[in-house]
C-alpha cells in the first residue's frame, strides 16, 4: 500500500480536477494491483460521486467494509441521501468527524436529509447553527439562504408556521431567482396568493435575464416556477390565463417525475375545453410510478389523494371509493386531527351518501356513526349538513356529546383532539350561532388552561380568545385567570401590545403588584389613539354626562314616540279626485252613516239614527204589566208587534 499511495498520487496530479473520469481511470488502475488500497477506494468514490453514480458508489462502500466508511463518512452519507435511503444517511450523519471542514459538510447533509424526511424544524435548526459560523466555501452564504427560504416554506405547509422568523419578504429575496420562488411557496402556504403570483413573475424573470446558463438550463430551472404559477392562477380563478400557460410547457419536457406529474394535474384543473370526468380520470392515473429517490412531500400526496378520489365521486365510482377509502380510514389513528385523515373521512361520506346533500344525504350518513363514533371528520361532515337543514340544535349535541366522550379519556392524545383549537372554535361558532353566549366562556377556559400546562408554546389565538372572554366578567376570579393566559402569551412574545393591553386590564384590578411602569409605558399612549378626536365637540353632540351626586342616578326611559309609516298605496286604490301631498280619509272604506263625522239631515233622517246606534242602549217605555221593558237598539224585542188586519190590508 505504501508503493501504491505516490503513484496514485502522482497520476491524480497530472489530471484535472475537473475531469472526474481521468480521476476515475487513474483510481482503478491502482485498484487492479491493491485492489484493498483505501486511498483509491476513496478517490473512486469522489470521482462516482462527481459522476452522479451515487449507486455504483454505495456499492463500493459495501464492498470495501466499515474501513471506507468510517474514512469517508461525509461521501457515504451524501451517497445513501442520493439514492433515497433517508433514515441510513441520518444514521450516517451522526458521526463525527476531526476535520471541520468534512464535519461542516456533515452538517449540511444531516440538514438536507431532515428536509426529505419531513423533519423541518430540525433542519431550521441546522442551518441557523450553520449560518452562524463562518463560511467554509465560496457561494455557501448563498446556499445557506437559498435552503433556509426552502424550509421555511415547508414548515408553513406543515403548520409550523410559529417557527418561521422572517414572513415578510425583503429586497434581498428578490434578487436571486432561488430566493423569489422560495419566498412565493411561502405565501402560497400561507394563502397570500396575490403576493404569490407577483413573486412568481418575479423569479421567473429573474431566471431567463441569467447570462451563465444556458437556454436548456433556463428552460429546466423555469419549469417548476410555471407549474407553481399553473395552480397559483387557478387558486385565483383565473382559468383563461392559467390555460394558456399550461398549454404554453411540453409536460414531458419536465425532468422530474414528481413535478411532471403535479404539472399533469395542474393542466387539468386549468383546462376549460373539456368537462369529461372520465376522460380527467385516465389522465390523470396515466403518470408513472414515482421512485423513492423522488418521493412527493406529504403534503403533495396528500393534495393528490384527495384528488383522486374526488375524480373517483365525478366518474359514479361510489361502490370503489366507498370501500377504499374505508380500508385507508381503519389503517389510522382515531380520534385525529390529520387533516389527510379527517378529508378521506368526508369523501368516504359521500360515497356513501352518493353525493347527495341535506336530508337525504343525512339518513345514509348517520348509520356510519355508530361504526365510527369518534371519527373526526364523519362528525363534522354530519355537523355541516345539519347546518345545511338549519338544524343547529342537533349539530351542537352532536359535537357535545364527543367532547363529553373524550373528556372521560385518559388517553394524552385524544385530550388533545378535544382541546384542539379549531375543534373548539367550531363549538364556540355554533354556540355564536343559537346566541348561547354563557356557554362560551368555560368552553374557552377549559381549552386555554388545558394547553397552558400541557406545551410551553401554547396556541396564542385561544388564550386570546379566552383571556378577552374572561375580561368580560367582574367575578375577580376570572380576571386573575384571564392575568394568567396574557402572562404566559406575554412570556413568549414580549412585542405583542394586543397581549400587553389584555394583562395590564386583567392585572390592574386583580394583582398590580405584578405590574410595573414598564408595561404601563410600552402600551401606546391614549394621547396617539385620539388625535382627530375633538372631545368638546362630541360633548357638545349630545354625550351624556355621569351624575353628579355619589348615589346612582335612576334613569326612566322616556316613551318613544310611534312613528308614522308613510305606506305606499296603489295608484288603482286611490280615489280619482286625490291630490298629492293632501291627507287622506282614514275612515273613506266605511260605510257613510258609519263614519265620526256622519251627521244626517231631516227628523226621519235623525230618528233613523237614533234608532241604528251601534253598541248603544235606547230606552222605549212601554206598559207590559206595569212595568218598562228596555230594548237594544237593532236588537230583536221582547214581544212580538201587533200585526193589523183589515179590508186590503198586508201582512
Amino acid at each position: 500500500m505504501s508503493s501504491a499511495t505516490p503513484s496514485l498520487l502522482n497520476l491524480l496530479a497530472q489530471t484535472s480536477l475537473d475531469d472526474p473520469e481521468e480521476v476515475l481511470k487513474a483510481a482503478n488502475a491502482v485498484l487492479r494491483r491493491s485492489k484493498n488500497d483505501l486511498e483509491a477506494q476513496h478517490v473512486k468514490v469522489v470521482a462516482l460521486l462527481k459522476q452522479d453514480r451515487f449507486d455504483d458508489a454505495i456499492r463500493i462502500f459495501e464492498d470495501a467494509g466499515d474501513q471506507l466508511k468510517e474514512k469517508a463518512t461525509l461521501e457515504y452519507a451524501y451517497a445513501l441521501y442520493k439514492t433515497g435511503n433517508l433514515e441510513e444517511a441520518e444514521r450516517a450523519t451522526q458521526v463525527q468527524d476531526g476535520d471541520p471542514e468534512r464535519a461542516r459538510g456533515l452538517l449540511h447533509v444531516q440538514a438536507q436529509t431532515a428536509y426529505r424526511l419531513e423533519s423541518f424544524s430540525k433542519a431550521a435548526e441546522i442551518y441557523a447553527k450553520l449560518s452562524g459560523k463562518a463560511a467554509a466555501v465560496h457561494g455557501e452564504v448563498n446556499d445557506l439562504k437559498i435552503n433556509t427560504g426552502a424550509v421555511s416554506a415547508q414548515l408553513e405547509w406543515a403548520g409550523e408556521g410559529h417557527l418561521v422568523k422572517d414572513k415578510k419578504v425583503v429586497r434581498e429575496d428578490l434578487e436571486a431567482f432561488e430566493t423569489a420562488y422560495n419566498a412565493a411557496c411561502g405565501s402560497i402556504a400561507r394563502g397570500e396568493m396575490a403576493q404569490s403570483e407577483v413573486l412568481l413573475r418575479r423569479a421567473k424573470d429573474l431566471c431567463n435575464a441569467l447570462e451563465d446558463l444556458t437556454d436548456d438550463e433556463k428552460k429546466a430551472e423555469t419549469l417548476p416556477i410555471i407549474v407553481q404559477q399553473i395552480y397559483v392562477l387557478s387558486r385565483l380563478g383565473k382559468l383563461e390565463e392559467a390555460g394558456k400557460l399550461s398549454s404554453s410547457i411540453q409536460i414531458p419536457d419536465v425532468p422530474d417525475l414528481s413535478t411532471r406529474h403535479i404539472a399533469q394535474v395542474n393542466s387539468l384543473v386549468a383546462s376549460t375545453g373539456s368537462d369529461n370526468p372520465y376522460l380527467s380520470h385516465r389522465l390523470f392515473n396515466s403518470s408513472q410510478t414515482l421512485p423513492k429517490t423522488d418521493k412527493l412531500f406529504n403534503i403533495q400526496a396528500s393534495i393528490l389523494r384527495q384528488d383522486a378520489h374526488i375524480l373517483d365521486l365525478l366518474s359514479l365510482k361510489y361502490n370503489g371509493l366507498a370501500k377504499s377509502t374505508s380500508a385507508y380510514i381503519s389503517q389510522q389513528p382515531s380520534p385525529t386531527i390529520s387533516a389527510d385523515v379527517n378529508s378521506i373521512s368526508v369523501l368516504n361520506a359521500a360515497a356513501h351518501a352518493r353525493s347527495e346533500v341535506g336530508k337525504a344525504g343525512l339518513k345514509q350518513i348517520l348509520p356510519l356513526l355508530e361504526e365510527r363514533p369518534n371519527d373526526v371528520g364523519l362528525i363534522f361532515t354530519i355537523i355541516q349538513l345539519y347546518i345545511l337543514t338549519n338544524n343547529h340544535a342537533s349539530a351542537i349535541s352532536l359535537l357535545e356529546s364527543f367532547f363529553s366522550r373524550l373528556d372521560s379519556s385518559c388517553s394524552a392524545t385524544e385530550l388533545d383532539v378535544r382541546y384542539a383549537p379549531g375543534l373548539v372554535g367550531i363549538l364556540i361558532s355554533l354556540y355564536t350561532l343559537q346566541n348561547r353566549k354563557s356557554h362560551i366562556k368555560p368552553q374557552l377556559t377549559k381549552a386555554a388552561s388545558y394547553w397552558r400546562h400541557k406545551s410551553k408554546t401554547p396556541p396564542p389565538n385561544l388564550l386570546k380568545a379566552a383571556g378577552a372572554a374572561l375580561l368580560e366578567s367582574s367575578d375577580l376570579e376570572d380576571l386573575a385567570a384571564a392575568g394568567e393566559f396574557f402572562e404566559t402569551l406575554h412570556n413568549v412574545n414580549p412585542t405583542d401590545k394586543s397581549t400587553l393591553a389584555g394583562l395590564v386590564a386583567a392585572y390592574a384590578t386583580t394583582a398590580p403588584q405584578k405590574l410595573t411602569r414598564a408595561h404601563y409605558d410600552a402600551l401606546t399612549p391614549i394621547q396617539k389613539l385620539i388625535p382627530t378626536i375633538d372631545a368638546e365637540a362630541l360633548e357638545a353632540a349630545g354625550i351624556a354626562r355621569p351624575p353628579q351626586s355619589s348615589q346612582p342616578a335612576i334613569k326612566k326611559r322616556a316613551p318613544e314616540k310611534e312613528k308614522e309609516r308613510a305606506r305606499k298605496i296603489k295608484r288603482s286604490r286611490m280615489p280619482k279626485d286625490f291630490v298629492e301631498g293632501r291627507k287622506m280619509d282614514e275612515e273613506r272604506w266605511l260605510p257613510m252613516r258609519d263614519r265620526s263625522y256622519y251627521r244626517p239631515k231631516g227628523k226621519k233622517g235623525k230618528k233613523r239614527a237614533e234608532g241604528a246606534t251601534q253598541g248603544g242602549v235606547s230606552e222605549e217605555k212601554e206598559k207590559v204589566e206595569g212595568k218598562p221593558v228596555v230594548q237594544a237598539a237593532g236588537g230583536s224585542q221582547g214581544q212580538k208587534s201587533k200585526k193589523k188586519k183589515g179590508k186590503g190590508g198586508k201582512w
